[in-house]
């Protein structure tokens, strides 16, 4: 695996999740293309660590953060889903605005 094949893996992931991110209506399809996203930056991350003249364990140390707070990301976005489906019984992205208050 080269450099670029795994820039171009990234890349891939990341227009696949902007895609699903635009495209879908439903909240848990569009945290799934989100998470698509943060994987492509997971995988950039690693690749110049791996392939760059940096040193290995900034590559290595920032997808560990990455990780933790989009766990943290995808924890506040289920209450917020559990809510929504709790409030109107569907899982609309464009019904979000109706949960204020």
């Amino acid at each position: 695996m080269t450099l670029h094949r795994l820039l171009l893996l990234s890349a891939v992931n990341f227009c696949l999740g902007m895609y699903g991110m635009v495209v879908r209506r439903n909240v848990i399809c569009v945290l799934m293309a989100m998470e698509l996203m943060f994987n492509a930056v997971i995988i950039n991350f690693i690749a110049f660590a791996h392939y760059g003249n940096g040193h290995a364990t900034e590559g290595s140390i920032f997808p560990i953060f990455i990780i933790a707070v989009t766990a943290c990301e995808m924890a506040a976005a289920l209450a917020i889903i559990l809510t929504m489906y709790r409030k109107m019984h569907k899982l609309d992205v464009h019904r979000l605005d109706s949960l204020n208050g």
